[in-house]
C-alpha cells in the first residue's frame, strides 16, 4: 500500500487523516499529491468551520517513505520536481487553506510530520508525542522552501538543532518553545482537538478565513523574502546539486539495509 488520505467531514469539522500502515503513516508520493488535492478541496468547501489534521493509529507522521527515495532522489532533476512540484504545492495549499486547521499530534511527528505540522494553526500534542528531522543521518539537508516553514514555525535555534544535530525533542520541550499550543495526556489528545475545533466552529466563519488571509500575507512563505529581498528562486535553482552525492546514497543505502551509515 503506497499510503493514503483519508478524508471526512462531521458537520462544519473536517477530520483529514494521514494513512500508511506499517510505516507510521510515511509521506508517500501518492500521499502528497493525495494531500495538496484534499486541501485544495477543503478550501473551497463554504460550509466547514475547521478541521483536524491527523495520524491513523496514534501516530502522526514519521516522515517521508524512504524506500521510494532511490527512485528518484539520485538525480538533480528528480530531487528538485519531487520537492517543487510535488511536495511544496501540498505544503503550500495547506499554508493557503483558508479553513483553520488543527493539528492532533500522536506519537511519531518527523520530518514531512513537523512539516504538516507547521501549516497548522493550532497544534495540540500527547505527552508521549516525539519531534524531529533527522534526516542528517540520510545523508541530505531540507528543501529550502520547507526549512524556512519549520524554522518559522518552531524557531530558528530549534529547526538548527533537529537538522545539524539529528535532535529528537519530547513534547514538553516544544510546548517551551512555542511550538504547541497545548500539551496533554496521550488519550486525551483526540478529545482536545475536537474541542477546539468545537469552538472554532462557533465562531463567524468568514472573519476566520480574513484572519488566515492577513496571517498568510503576514506570515507566509513569502513575506520574509520580500522583505529581504532575497529571491527564493535563486536558493532553489542549487538547491539540490546533492542529488547524486556518496553520501546522499549511502544515507538511504545504509537505512534500507538497517545499517549504521558509513559518512
Amino acid at each position: 500500500m503506497a499510503g493514503a488520505i483519508h478524508w471526512e467531514t462531521r458537520s462544519a469539522i473536517g477530520l483529514l487523516t494521514l494513512v500508511h500502515p506499517g510505516k507510521l503513516n510515511a509521506m508517500s508520493v501518492a500521499m502528497w499529491r493525495s494531500l495538496r488535492e484534499v486541501a485544495e478541496d477543503i478550501d473551497r468547501q463554504r460550509g466547514l468551520r475547521g478541521v483536524i489534521v491527523r495520524g491513523a493509529e496514534g501516530q502522526f507522521c514519521a516522515g517521508g517513505d524512504i524506500a521510494e527515495y532511490p527512485d528518484f532522489r539520485f538525480s538533480v532533476e528528480g530531487l528538485r520536481q519531487f520537492h517543487e512540484e510535488v511536495v511544496w504545492p501540498a505544503l503550500s495549499a495547506l499554508l493557503r487553506c483558508e479553513v483553520p486547521l488543527i493539528a492532533q499530534i500522536e506519537g511519531a511527528c518527523m520530518g514531512a510530520g513537523v512539516e504538516i505540522a507547521s501549516c497548522c494553526d493550532l497544534r495540540v500534542a500527547g505527552e508521549g508525542a516525539r519531534f524531529g528531522a533527522p534526516i542528517a543521518r540520510l545523508g541530505f539537508s531540507m528543501a529550502p522552501r520547507e526549512a524556512a516553514l519549520v524554522a518559522r514555525a518552531v524557531g530558528e535555534m530549534t529547526a538548527r538543532e533537529m537538522l545539524l544535530e539529528a535532535a529528537v525533542l519530547d513534547a514538553q520541550v516544544m510546548e517551551r518553545r512555542g511550538f504547541l499550543h497545548q500539551v496533554v495526556p496521550d488519550a486525551e489528545v483526540a478529545a482536545q482537538a475536537a474541542a477546539r475545533a468545537e469552538r472554532m466552529a462557533a465562531l463567524a466563519p468568514e472573519a476566520a478565513r480574513r484572519t488566515k488571509r492577513l496571517f498568510f500575507e503576514l506570515f507566509g512563505p513569502d513575506a520574509g523574502v520580500k522583505r529581504s529581498g532575497v529571491a527564493m528562486e535563486n536558493i532553489v535553482s542549487t538547491a539540490y546539486d546533492y542529488a547524486d552525492s556518496a553520501e546522499h546514497r549511502e544515507g538511504i543505502a545504509a537505512f534500507l539495509a538497517k545499517r549504521r551509515p558509513n559518512f
